[in-house]
């Protein structure tokens, strides 16, 4: 398997903690470049189970200075997290440019709302926490129940995870897509 680059977007705030330890750390021990970036630049305060503060997970760059092309660009969930996630103008315009140029989006949990917001959950066939699930209905996507979904369809191909339950399965799913 080659090696990817693999950028790991968030907000500085809320990300439900094994969703952003996990594939860091896996990603890494399977030989891929990971860099993990926010738009602030400031490491990430993660929770457990969205309600006690977690470990703050270290940063590598502001968002604005992390170079690419990356082959794949993942999305941590949290509540918190990704609501922030969704309505930033940054992390929006990463995604979408990421799409644009047909490479991997993959996305966990609560962070399929930045595919919402930006309008690239339509025509896919994804997964995602329960209470998304409407969310991602109404936005043209196709919602299966699975621990892990890959979708090529509109020329890029995305990953989609419900909970950290399914980590093993999603970072699987990232390393051979």
């Amino acid at each position: 398997m080659a090696t990817k680059k693999i950028i790991i977007v968030s907000t500085d705030f809320g990300v439900e903690q094994p969703e952003i330890v996990v594939p860091a750390t896996k990603l890494k021990e399977l030989g891929h470049d990971v860099v993990v970036a926010t738009p602030s630049g400031k490491d990430v305060q993660t929770f457990v189970n969205d309600k006690d503060r977690g470990e703050v997970f270290p940063v590598d760059k502001k968002l604005s200075e992390a170079t690419g092309p990356f082959d794949v660009v993942l999305l941590p969930g949290g509540t918190l997290n990704s609501d922030a996630a969704r309505i930033d103008p940054e992390i929006q315009q990463v995604v979408k440019d990421q799409a644009a140029a047909g490479r991997t989006i993959a996305a966990i949990c609560h962070a399929p709302w930045v595919l919402v917001e930006t309008g690239l959950a339509e025509g896919k066939t994804l997964t995602g926490y329960d209470s998304i699930r409407t969310d991602l209905k109404n936005a043209g996507a196709t919602v299966v129940d699975e621990q892990a979904k890959v979708c090529t369809a509109k020329g890029w191909t995305l990953v989609t995870s419900r909970n950290p339950d399914d980590l093993d399965a999603f970072v699987t799913a990232i390393d051979e897509a």
